[in-house]
């Protein structure tokens, strides 16, 4: 069974920079299509960025694109979210998620394309 926990979320002005980590367990990272998502309050829960199982392939929101990377550190089992140029937009409650993906070229961009998450870490960007 996969375990995600989050961390690195907090507090940060605008134009500051974040960094958080997805630590995996119960399977190694190379072997899992990982996406970041977020959800605000109110509003539903977003694709932010994903990757592919390979790691070669990945997407962005519009958003966020050029602002954030998503990447995977085999060796610690742990997958980032480097959120640079912060945004008051940006403040959400950001989750890690992970599954084996229908292929090893596959990007997942929905929900529904993965089975396990983490409990999210709270991102907050003041004006």
């Amino acid at each position: 069974q996969v375990q995600l926990a989050e961390s690195g979320g907090g507090l940060v002005q605008t134009g500051g920079s974040l960094r958080l980590s997805c630590a995996v367990s119960g399977r190694t990272s190379s072997s899992l299509a990982m996406g970041w998502f977020r959800q605000a309050p109110g509003k539903e829960r977003q694709i932010v960025a994903a990757m592919s199982r390979s790691g070669v392939y990945t997407q962005y929101e519009d958003s966020v694109k050029g602002r954030f990377t998503i990447s995977r550190d085999n060796a610690r089992n742990t997958v980032f979210l480097q959120m640079n140029s912060l945004k008051p937009e940006d403040t959400a409650v950001y989750y890690c998620a992970a599954d084996l993906g229908i292929s090893r070229r596959y990007v997942g961009t929905q929900e529904y394309d993965y089975n396990n998450w983490g409990q999210g870490t709270q991102v907050t960007v003041s004006s």
